[in-house]
C-alpha cells in the first residue's frame, strides 16, 4: 500500500519539484528552490481545480436552501428520525451532495503527506551527499539528477521549522500562516441575515453543537494551522500559504458575483 501511494503521490511530486528547481537554478534564477515549491503549489492546485469548484457549488446551494433548511429545523424539531429525512429529501430536490463539500480536503490529505515527506527528505540535513543519493535514485530521469540544494528564500531556510530556528523572524510564518487561514474561513463562510425568532427559539443541542463547529473552524483551526507551520519546515508553510491565497481570491470573486 505504501508503495502504491509513493508511486502516486511522492515520486510524482519529487519529480516535478526537483525538475522545476533544476529550471531555475540553470537560468540561475534567485531563492529557486522557494519559487520552485511556489510553481508546485500553483500546478497542484490547477489539479484540485475541478474538485474546489465542486466545493463552492456546494456551498452556494446550500446557502440558497438556508431558509428552507431552517423551516424543516423547526418543523421537525422534536423528531431527530423526520428531520433527517427532510433534509436528506431537501438536498436530492436541490442537487446537493453533502459529503462533495468536504471532497476538497480530503483530496489535499494525501497530495500534503506526500509534498510533506518530499520536503522533509529533499531538505534534511541540508545537502548531505546522502539525502541527495535518495532523491536521485527516485527521479526518472538522469538529467535533472542534483549535487545540492540551496534552502535559502529571502533570508529564511526552508529546511527548518520556526520552532528551531532561533530567530524571531521565523515567527512571522506561523502568525502568516494562521492569518491566512482564518480570512480564508471568513471568506469561505455564507454571510447571511439571521432569524432572529428562529435563532430565539433554537435552544436545542443541534444548534450549540453548530455554534460550536462553526466557532472551532473560524478560530481554533486557524490557530492549529499556526502551530503546525511553527513546528513543521518553513517550506511547508510556503505551500500552504500560497494554496491558501488561490482560495481566498476565488472566494473574494465569488462573493462578489453574488452581490
Amino acid at each position: 500500500m505504501l508503495n502504491i501511494l509513493n508511486a502516486i503521490f511522492y515520486i510524482p511530486i519529487l519529480n516535478i519539484l526537483i525538475l522545476l528547481y533544476s529550471g531555475f537554478a540553470f537560468i540561475k534564477f534567485p531563492y529557486s528552490f522557494g519559487f520552485a515549491i511556489i510553481f508546485l503549489t500553483v500546478i497542484i492546485r490547477t489539479l484540485l481545480q475541478p474538485f474546489f469548484n465542486q466545493q463552492m457549488q456546494t456551498a452556494r446551494k446550500m446557502q440558497d436552501i438556508k431558509p428552507e433548511m431552517d423551516a424543516i429545523v423547526k418543523k421537525y424539531k422534536g423528531d431527530k428520525k423526520a428531520l433527517q429525512q427532510a433534509q436528506l429529501k431537501l438536498y436530492q430536490q436541490a442537487g446537493i451532495n453533502p459529503a462533495a463539500g468536504c471532497l476538497f480536503m480530503v483530496v489535499q490529505i494525501p497530495v500534503f503527506i506526500g509534498l510533506y515527506q518530499v520536503l522533509l527528505n529533499v531538505l534534511q540535513n541540508g545537502s548531505q551527499a546522502k539525502a541527495i543519493a535518495e532523491i536521485n535514485k527516485d527521479l526518472y530521469f538522469s538529467a535533472i539528477h542534483i549535487s545540492s540544494i540551496d534552502p535559502n528564500f529571502f533570508g529564511l531556510n526552508l529546511a527548518i521549522s520556526p520552532s528551531t530556528a532561533g530567530n524571531p523572524l521565523y515567527f512571522l510564518v506561523p502568525a502568516v500562516t494562521a492569518l491566512l487561514q482564518y480570512y480564508q474561513v471568513k471568506v469561505s463562510t455564507p454571510q447571511t441575515q439571521p432569524n432572529v425568532k428562529a435563532i430565539e427559539k433554537k435552544s436545542d443541542t443541534g444548534a450549540d453543537f453548530q455554534k460550536a463547529m462553526s466557532t472551532q473552524m473560524k478560530y481554533i483551526f486557524p490557530l492549529l494551522i499556526g502551530w503546525f507551520a511553527y513546528t513543521l519546515p518553513v517550506g511547508l508553510s510556503l505551500y500552504w500559504n500560497v494554496f491558501s491565497l488561490f482560495s481566498i481570491i476565488q472566494y473574494r470573486n465569488l462573493n462578489k458575483e453574488k452581490k
